[in-house]
């Protein structure tokens, strides 16, 4: 395997990698493009595939009004609607039915709320699981109800339809709107760790190529049956750009390194990718690994991630492992300038500066640190008292969209229900009257619709009092498919919008009882792997999994006190955990893998400083750039997206700065030798050696105490 990886550094062989490069990224370009267009928007994207509300959708097909998402456009006037307004909206609803926009089916007459300030319209969309169609029929009725009159009477467009269509206008500036921010912030980051102006070129290039790669293989994937969304495809974009940069980093640190020692170029190159290359690989399938983990979830946009995300992964790791080093080598040292990495110069010995002095002062007191830092995450923590998953598909927006606009206008003159009503499919139509008594007399229910009856039975629709996107309407579908089912039979169905949130908070649940473990055993076993030893990896594990509890408790508190965000979005703590548990494993990879270098010549304690030193600003570096890059995430108006943005920056730097420069040593230090068990590094002849390490450490902070 090392000599695969050497392959890129020969001195024709890197010629080979450029060109195999230019084709892949000729080949991908022409593929690229069409991401976007196999993505999926619609709300099964979002759902779990088993779940009875999915079930419904289905089985809407079988009735004349098909699988329709209602666009229910609101008119309101505080005084009362006048003759006029009426006028108005049967003028808008014969506009409607004679010239529909696509996909909208006819229009019934309005129905007038109870004090007569309010009037609704309810235009079926049929979209068939495409998101321009339902995106450009919404448009059309926005544009109709719109026009100028009265301006004492509002008119706004609002239901199921209203809230996709305004999350699909959000997630078609994703990947244009993500692209330019993230590769804007690369630049400058880089220009900031190079302080080179022509360097930052070398990475950047490479990191656009892996993208590019990735977004074909993405339209090969989603073609192929799997579900990408928008959120799926812009964690992506970042997923892609932030490992990858954090990979060309951890390379260049150790070429540029291994420059000052060696005179040739290609001799250094071989020996950085012997050295750091399986690091790398080690850190990109520990990522990879809790990524397909993600493969077994339920709902359809988390499982969607899990292939796509590793799929980006592995491209990022590829691409800087084959052109990063040939671009480097054809670059030569010149590109480094203006601090170009002299044979025999200054930093030969990176063993010195800041990092050094931190392992000292942490060495000289581990246990006092390390509990300190423990301390310090337990207080953070904290925060999870206020962990809940209130966040819908009606508050999921930052701005005020007009589907949240119609909304409010709606709840003003009837029960809030009215604006996504739950529908119940009933297989055997004889059954309706019952299960019609039945689904009435649940705590909640408002009123009942017509019914509508086909060959597959019959379906009514439920208005319930509550907000249709809050937890007093998700309590409510349990008892309602209890006795609709009671009166029905079991293949009775409950749907809608309702229905489906609350099976997605039922199945996110699920998610996370599963597959948290399965990552957690997944790194586990990487680490053992990589590190020849059980003890080091049991504490990495659960050094990271403290950085997480303190992230969400962090992420928790402020999103309800500081931001204002109504809840969590309900798949936060299983993307939180995967990528911070993953991700954040990386960093400690990087560290214990060097420090079991030095760890084979100087012992533990001395090890422990040494790859400290030489690594410390690397890490922190990369630990930057993935902050960096995760909150980027932050610039679209969604709060699941912001959500996950900022938990992750958060988390990264927590994990870069106080756990693996600080709780990591801290512990290692205080266990010394017993920290490789079982390995032959945990023997007696290491102990020897890690007291004599110790010794000098004494010594040499002795003149920093005086």
């Amino acid at each position: 395997m090392r000599r695969a990886l050497q392959f890129p550094a020969g001195r024709r062989s890197k010629f080979v990698v450029l060109v195999a490069w230019l084709l892949i990224f000729a080949v991908a370009g022409a593929f690229a493009g069409k991401f976007e267009s196999a993505q999926k928007n619609e709300p099964s994207s979002f759902l779990p595939g088993s779940a009875e509300s999915v079930k419904a959708l289905a089985k809407a097909d079988e009735f004349p009004s098909g699988e329709a998402t209602p666009a229910v456009v609101v008119y309101r006037r505080d005084g009362g609607l006048r003759a006029r307004d009426r006028a108005r909206i049967d003028a808008d609803r014969a506009a409607l039915n004679a010239r529909p926009p696509v996909g909208v089916k006819p229009i019934g007459p309005a129905t007038l709320s109870r004090d007569g300030t309010s009037a609704l319209l309810v235009a079926p969309v049929v979209a068939k699981g495409e998101s321009d169609r339902l995106l450009d029929a919404v448009d059309g009725i926005r544009a109709r109800v719109h026009r100028p009159g009265d301006p004492g009477l509002r008119a706004e467009v609002t239901g199921p339809a209203g809230f996709s269509a305004d999350a699909v206008k959000v997630f078609g500036q994703i990947n244009g709107t993500l692209l330019l921010a993230t590769a804007a912030l690369i630049f400058v980051l880089l220009i900031l760790i190079y302080r080179s102006p022509v360097f930052w070129a070398i990475p950047l290039f490479s990191v656009i190529c892996a993208e590019v790669a990735t977004r074909a293989l993405g339209y090969g994937i989603a073609t192929a049956g799997v579900t990408v969304n928008g959120q799926s495809a812009g964690i992506l974009a970042v997923l892609v750009f932030g490992a990858g940069t954090d990979y060309a980093l951890l390379l260049v640190a150790r070429y540029r390194e291994e420059l000052r020692k060696h005179e040739d170029k290609h001799e250094a190159m071989v020996l950085a990718l012997g050295r750091a290359g399986p690091t790398i690989l080690a850190s990109g399938f520990t990522v990879i690994a809790g990524l397909l983990c993600l493969s077994l979830a339920e709902v359809n946009g988390t499982a969607g991630l899990g292939p796509i995300g590793a799929m980006g992964v592995a491209m990022a790791m590829f691409a800087m492992l084959t052109i990063l080093p040939a671009l480097l080598l054809v670059a030569g040292r010149r590109a480094f300038w203006p601090f170009v990495p002299r044979f025999g110069g200054s930093g030969a010995d990176e063993m010195h500066g800041p990092w050094r002095r931190l392992g000292e002062r942490v060495a000289g007191r581990p246990r006092r640190v390390w509990l300190g830092a423990l301390a310090v995450l337990a207080v953070l923590a904290l925060g999870l008292v206020d962990l809940n998953s209130d966040l819908t598909s009606g508050n999921a927006f930052r701005n005020d969209v007009e589907a949240k606009q119609g909304q409010r206008l709606l709840a003003r003159g009837f029960p809030a229900g009215a604006n996504a009503p739950t529908n119940v499919t009933v297989a055997d139509p004889a059954r309706l009257p019952a299960v019609r008594a039945a689904v009435a007399s649940v705590p909640g229910v408002a009123r009942l619709g017509p019914a509508e009856r086909s060959a597959a039975g019959a379906r009514f629709d439920v208005t319930l009092s509550a907000d249709p996107y809050s937890d007093r309407g998700f309590a409510r579908i349990p008892a309602i498919r209890s006795a609709a089912k009671a009166a029905g039979g079991a293949s009775t169905l409950v749907g809608g919008p309702t229905a489906e949130e609350r099976d997605l908070r039922v199945a996110a649940t699920r998610d996370n009882r599963v597959i948290i473990p399965l990552v957690t055993l997944a790194v586990f076993l990487i680490l053992c792997l990589l590190l020849r030893a059980v003890t080091a990896p049991l504490l990495l594990i659960a050094t990271v999994i403290a950085s997480f509890g303190a992230s969400l408790g962090v992420t928790a508190f402020l999103s309800k006190h500081l931001f204002g965000f109504q809840g969590l979005d309900p798949g936060l703590p299983l993307f939180a955990f995967i990528f911070l548990v993953a991700l954040g494993v990386d960093y400690n990879i990087f560290l214990m893998a060097r420090v079991r270098e030095e760890t084979l010549g100087h012992g533990t304690r001395r090890g422990m400083v040494r790859g400290l030193a030489v690594t410390g600003a690397v890490i922190t570096s990369a630990g930057v750039v993935l902050a960096g890059t995760f909150s980027t995430l932050a610039v679209l108006p969604l709060v699941a997206l912001t959500q996950i943005g900022f938990v992750i920056a958060f988390g990264v730097l927590l994990d870069t700065l106080l756990v693996r420069s600080v709780l990591v040593p801290a512990l290692v230090f205080d266990l010394g030798g017993r920290i490789w068990w079982p390995s032959q590094l945990a023997g007696s002849r290491e102990q020897s050696a890690e007291d004599e390490a110790a010794a000098e450490l004494r010594l040499a902070e002795e003149p920093a105490r005086a």
